[in-house]
């Protein structure tokens, strides 16, 4: 009779606690840190809106609150795209124009790979415009405009290192944090500032 043995796995207790309590501090600090982003990058949006408006400029130095430079940060254009603002209008267009592109029901919807095709030729030229393949003709669209599709938004680059700096900007952003230096950037979070000389 043979003797069998089965390898029962062993655990690291000490290192399933290290590992769980370290995913629930990060996981914690990110959550707060998301929604830090989210107030600060509309707060910094509003401010480069008003001075782009008045000086002209899309792009800004990044500084800590001492002065260094850690990147820049530019305007982002937004876009334009043609929308229907009246589907009543545009779709008795099409019932005149291209009557085989609307589906009768209980009323006339535009097909819906016909609608795209206008929109993305009016988006292309910038104007509420559909030119005709076959006939050339080029129709203003009635009930389209061309609006905004997307916000202009802003683009935080950090800055690399070089022989005269070589932390990049993200690691001075990492000293000046652990330093306690940008307390008032994130008080809750934020490191306790190193201890004076002689202090307790």
């Amino acid at each position: 009779m043979t003797e069998q043995t089965t390898d029962t796995p062993t655990v690291d207790g000490d290192a399933l606690r290290a590992a769980i309590a370290r995913k629930a501090v990060l996981t914690a600090l990110s959550d707060a840190i998301k929604d830090e982003v989210k107030a600060a990058n509309a707060e910094v949006q509003q401010h480069i809106e008003a001075a782009a408006k008045a000086t002209g400029s899309t792009k800004w130095d990044a500084t800590l609150p001492d002065g260094t430079k850690v990147g820049s940060l530019a305007l982002k254009g937004g876009e334009a795209a043609a929308q229907v603002v009246d589907v009543a209008e545009l779709t008795a267009w099409v019932r005149a124009e291209y009557a085989t592109e609307v589906t009768p029901r209980i009323e006339f919807m535009i097909a819906p790979a016909f609608l795209a095709k206008v929109l993305a030729e009016a988006t292309a030229a910038g104007r509420a415009e559909y030119a005709d393949p076959v006939t050339g003709v080029v129709h203003e669209l009635p009930g389209v405009q061309i609006r905004p599709s997307r916000a202009r938004t802003n683009q935080l680059t950090f800055s690399r290192g070089s022989k005269s700096q070589p932390l990049s900007g993200r690691e001075l952003v990492g000293q000046a944090w652990s330093a306690g230096r940008l307390a008032s950037v994130l008080p809750a979070l934020a490191p306790a500032p190193p201890a004076a000389d002689g202090a307790e």
